[in-house]
């Protein structure tokens, strides 16, 4: 599978002069299967970029999201989203058990008047908010030779994290989760480690430093700290940084990664860790 990051900052959208190398877009990852489904998932304020490039693509009709929650920065790119105006296009929701309902609402609200010029109704692509899946099963969603298991975040008002597998490559996305504060429906740091367990790539959250997670503990995100011991624990192969504070700047998550990595080199462990930065592909 090839993984691209459209947009790996959190809470708002960051443009600016400090943001160039690693991106002031808020959370849309493009996932693309070796059978070429198409995956999107979230729709921060990088899908609008990633909808300006499917709609190039002659044969990119076939389009599957996943959404992890429904705060403001992980939905507003999808009323700029340009195949969603196309009649060319098959949009198909398969967000956490049962959220497909909630997730038809969130996205018909924000474009209602006085909120949006432009009512859901009008958009010409075919949606579908129930992901047919013929091989579901309890825990899990097979498409086509690749399985995505989801897993209950620890973040304000919930949501859920995803693990990829296709070919015994294994990417899991754990954005906005909590490792040092309990929420109602997240789980156990032990839990989250043994679903992360020997992964061939971790994308974390990582929003606040040591010192800034003292004023922010309970908001939802973790510290570098805690997502690298994470990492360390569940013995993965690569650790990717993410949902980056809208006040880091680009030298200021240069220090961080090299904190974190100098964490995992006294752990004597010796797999890579990087910051996440928009247009960054990675290929399992």
């Amino acid at each position: 599978m090839k993984i691209k990051i459209w947009g790996c900052r959190g809470s708002i959208a960051t443009p600016g002069s400090t943001t160039l190398r690693y991106g002031g877009n808020s959370t849309c990852l493009e996932i693309r299967t070796t059978a070429g489904q198409i995956i999107i998932v979230d729709a921060g304020s990088g899908l609008r970029n990633l909808g300006k490039a499917l709609i190039l693509e002659k044969d990119a009709t076939q389009i599957r999201f996943f959404i992890t929650h429904s705060h403001w920065d992980h939905l507003v790119g999808f009323p700029f989203f340009q195949p969603a105006y196309s009649p060319l296009s098959s949009i198909t929701f398969c967000s956490g058990p049962h959220a497909q309902d909630s997730i038809r609402r969130y996205l018909t609200h924000q474009m209602e008047a006085p909120y949006f010029p432009v009512d859901f109704k009008l958009l010409k692509a075919k949606f579908d908010f129930r992901c047919g899946r013929p091989h579901m099963e309890p825990d899990n969603c097979r498409l086509d030779g690749l399985e995505v298991y989801p897993v209950s975040l620890n973040h304000p008002n919930g949501g859920y994290g995803y693990k990829f597998i296709e070919r015994c490559k294994t990417f899991v996305f754990l954005t906005d989760n909590e490792l040092s504060f309990q929420h109602e429906g997240g789980l156990s740091r032990a839990q989250y480690a043994e679903f992360c367990r020997g992964a061939d790539l971790l994308i974390h959250d990582a929003q606040y430093t040591d010192d800034e997670y003292k004023l922010s503990r309970g908001w939802g995100h973790s510290s570098f700290s805690d997502t690298t011991d994470l990492a360390i624990e569940a013995d993965v192969k690569c650790l990717g940084l993410f949902h980056h504070d809208p006040d880091r700047t680009d030298d200021d998550l240069d220090r961080q990664t090299e904190f974190c990595q100098k964490r995992i080199y006294l752990a004597d462990k010796a797999f890579k860790c990087f910051a996440a930065s928009e247009g960054m592909v990675i290929e399992l």
